[in-house]
């Protein structure tokens, strides 16, 4: 189970782990960073926030929209941080519960291999994906639907280059319209680009939000089904990995949040190195 390939479960989660640069799971969905305070070089005030160079998505004065938004997207991060050290410890006792709060790759097999030896049903894992999968995605939505191009500029602040061409992804869906966007937020899951750009996309494209989360579950179903179907074939073998993992869940989660202050501390070193001087 461990060597399951791990996509980004979880735009939010890409959020909070993709700083590090460490390989941490990034979930269905999904990476771009974007948090407040971001480094990058500003290119105009409205893009933005016009105030001292903050990196803000919205121009001129804040509305409440913007600010809920943005606080959601940001709270998201840390929600996925906070829950680091808890999942190694729940994937072998209460992979169910970790399946709702964190929608993870791990959480998916497992549950699916518990329900293939009595514990559970897999019509319960595949409940349990829906909320643990697609609980933030309207957040970038909504990004998408309030700033367009900019949220864009900013989460790829770092990356001109995947800057530009998210830029251009983003004119060719907008020119071919729902043909190629409604299977993309379908198929968001599978695909090797931040989810959180298509929902964004999707966002900024005028789709309605209904249409958005109809399309978001029948991916998250997509996905969710193929994990479980993995970890119901795997059955008892499954089960006992993850309870290893959990029985020694203090130690992974250390390591991995070693992984991200070493990622984090890294980053700071490269920065500074390419400061001015």
């Amino acid at each position: 189970m461990a060597s399951v390939p791990e996509p980004a479960s979880s735009p939010a989660e890409d959020v909070s782990t993709a700083e590090a640069d460490t390989g941490v799971e990034t979930g269905s969905t999904v990476e771009p960073a974007v948090t407040p305070g971001n480094a990058g070089e500003p290119e105009g005030d409205a893009a933005h926030g016009g105030a001292g160079g903050a990196q803000l998505p919205w121009g001129g004065k804040a509305r409440k929209a913007d600010i809920i938004c943005w606080a959601g997207i940001t709270l998201s991060g840390i929600y996925y941080l906070c829950l680091l050290p808890f999942r190694a410890a729940l994937v072998g006792t209460h992979p169910i519960l970790l399946e709702v709060l964190n929608g993870s790759t791990e959480a998916i097999v497992a549950a699916a291999a518990f329900a293939r030896v009595g514990h559970g049903s897999l019509l319960v894992v595949m409940l349990a994906s829906i909320p643990g999968l697609m609980k933030f995605d309207p957040l970038f939505w909504w990004a998408g639907r309030l700033w367009g191009e900019r949220i864009i500029d900013l989460m790829f602040s770092r990356r001109r280059g995947r800057s530009r061409r998210a830029s251009r992804y983003m004119e060719w869906v907008d020119r071919r319209g729902r043909w190629v966007l409604w299977p993309a937020v379908i198929l968001a899951p599978f695909l090797p680009i931040p989810s959180a750009l298509i929902y964004v996309i999707a966002g900024s494209s005028g789709m309605s939000i209904i249409t958005f989360i109809v399309l978001d579950i029948i991916g998250s179903l997509m996905w969710a089904g193929m994990l479980a179907g993995l970890g119901y074939e795997l059955g008892h073998h499954a089960v006992v990995v993850a309870q290893t993992i959990s029985r020694y869940g203090l130690w992974f989660s250390l390591a991995i949040l070693a992984l991200i202050i070493f990622g984090q501390v890294r980053r700071a070193r490269a920065m500074r190195s390419a400061g001015p001087g």
